[in-house]
């Protein structure tokens, strides 16, 4: 864990390993009950007592050095932006503190990031990464904690009363990646992705959105780490038929290591799909741009392609408080947390310069329904109760909309402009007329 936000703090960016705990059953017990509570009561915990006085803390959480899932990006931006909030000042007339953790794709890490964040009492945990929701989640609402702008891999996140996501998360990138493809005519879809629990769930999700269309799915389970993905491409491209179409959705190291047997195999009429974050422009121009394997591949993402000048304010951040780290500004997970720090200084600026700037007070700002917005990179964004989603497993996944892109001229630019709403999809609905 990293103390982070002094405007000159010249230290590397990386994140530190958390020390490993068990929570005890009587603290898994008392969190099973706390959702419920908040919901109705909007009562908080340890965090909401926390001093007016002092430093405002919050902490950012990614995996670091896996091999799998990495998304160092995310926490070296979380540090960056706190240099450049201190350098205007601060929030609320305090000095930012922004801790950040390894969370290393573990439960365990999981468990003891959030540990951390409940110790130093964290207002908010911002923009992170993390696949294990429902062990950090019941931890987070026992303490009163808000989880603002995760990158949605799992259930809990798009159902607690304190998580607050900016984008779909993994729902909205696969529902609107079958759009995608029946747009494109395919006639077969071919799913590789990752054997876990959270790769379980996208097969459900592009279902919904393929069979519509009557496009036949196949599920091909991946391991999140090896060093030959030979036999998944072969099944994935099976008789290179017309119309037969592959999307993969595993991270962005495995989703390298399968293109270069995809390369070998050379498929003439197999289209490859994917979405934002298994593969981004850095991986386009190292297997060859147009000419390489993803030429002309479709992809989905939550957010404009990284050459929108949505993306301006972000790039002048990384360049002036990066320190001089390789932050990629076309990772989602870098402008997952941008569009969550963002939304984080507008809500502050809304808590009355009477009232200390605490959990409590963050999260009467996010749940009062006023749209905020994000300079474009995604729709006004809103927490109230009319912006639910109308479902039981995730009623807080408010921003159903997504960006049609692909690769053309060696660069991944819109493909269709401006956001598709695949919020039909995500609640089994039928398809807008």
């Amino acid at each position: 864990m990293r103390r982070i936000g002094s405007p000159d703090d010249h230290q590397p960016t990386s994140g530190r390993t958390g020390h490993r705990r068990r929570r005890t059953a009587a603290l898994a017990a008392a969190a099973a009950l706390v959702p419920a509570l908040l919901a109705t009561s909007a009562c908080g915990g340890p965090a909401d007592a926390a001093s007016a006085a002092g430093d405002l803390t919050v902490m950012t959480w990614a995996p670091s050095g896996t091999g799998s899932t990495d998304r160092p990006g995310m926490t070296a931006l979380a540090e960056a932006v706190g240099r450049d909030i201190n350098a205007r000042g601060g929030l609320h007339g305090r000095q930012l503190r922004v801790l950040t953790c390894n969370e290393q794709n573990t439960a365990e890490g999981a468990a003891a990031c959030t540990r951390q964040a409940v110790d130093a009492h964290a207002v908010a945990v911002i923009g992170s990464y993390s696949q294990y929701g429902s062990t950090f989640i019941p931890t987070l609402e026992a303490a009163g904690i808000p989880y603002l702008g995760g990158y949605g891999l799992s259930t809990p996140e798009f159902s607690s009363p304190l998580s607050y996501p900016v984008a779909g998360g993994t729902p909205a990138l696969i529902a609107g990646n079958g759009r995608q493809l029946v747009a494109a005519g395919c006639k077969s879809v071919a799913l590789v992705r990752p054997d876990t629990r959270a790769g379980d769930t996208m097969v459900g999700y592009l279902d919904a959105a393929l069979r519509p269309a009557g496009i036949r799915l196949t599920d091909i389970k991946a391991p999140e780490r090896s060093n030959d993905y030979t036999p998944i491409a072969r099944q994935a491209v099976g008789d290179d038929r017309p119309g037969d179409c592959v999307t993969v959705a595993l991270g962005s190291e495995p989703t390298a290591n399968l293109l270069d047997p995809m390369r070998r195999l050379n498929p003439r009429h197999t289209a490859l799909s994917s979405v934002i974050g298994s593969f981004q422009q850095s991986v386009v121009d190292a297997t060859g741009g147009d000419g390489g394997v993803l030429g002309g591949a479709y992809a989905t993402g939550w957010f404009p392609p990284e050459s929108s000048p949505v993306w301006d304010a972000l790039r002048d951040t990384v360049h002036t408080y990066g320190n001089g780290t390789a932050i990629d500004v076309a990772d989602p997970g870098v402008q997952t947390t941008w569009v969550a720090y963002e939304v984080f200084r507008e809500a502050a600026k809304r808590i009355d310069a009477a009232k200390p700037l605490n959990a409590k007070t963050l999260r009467a700002v996010l749940d009062g329904g006023d749209p905020i917005k994000t300079n474009g990179a995604t729709p006004p964004l809103s927490w109230g109760m009319t912006n639910m989603l109308a479902s039981a497993d995730s009623p807080r996944l408010v921003n159903t909309s997504v960006t049609f892109q692909h690769v053309q001229g060696g660069r991944l630019v819109e493909q269709q402009q401006g956001f598709t709403d695949i919020r039909w999809v995500l609640v089994g609905g039928k398809p807008p007329a």
